[in-house]
């Protein structure tokens, strides 16, 4: 009984975490969105997958979330897992913005 008190407290920590983590340093809603700018130092393709999985992000979850700092691979995996029963995201947009956020 007092392991799964446990469990459920830590899991709900673990969701807290990530809420504030998700809201931190993202400024005001109403300021406008960086300008996406092409490099010149990778390939096409790359930069091609980065601006869909940008577009993607922005459509699926730039309503309610600003372009997060960089996270560890491991926890954008989460993240985007989490999120994609919340929002409904399809696979193809789950690799993609996985892809455009663990860059």
């Amino acid at each position: 009984m007092k392991m799964n008190r446990f469990v459920v407290a830590a899991f709900f920590a673990f969701a807290l975490l990530l809420a504030v983590s998700a809201f931190a340093g993202t400024g005001s809603k109403d300021s406008p969105a960086p300008a996406v700018t092409a490099t010149s130092g990778g390939s096409t393709q790359d930069e091609d997958m980065r601006l869909e999985g940008e577009k993607r992000f922005r459509a699926n979850c730039g309503r309610c979330h600003m372009a997060p700092p960089k996270f560890a691979p491991r926890m954008v995996a989460t993240i985007v897992r989490h999120m994609r029963v919340r929002a409904n995201i399809t696979d193809e947009d789950r690799r993609q913005i996985l892809r455009y956020m663990a860059q």
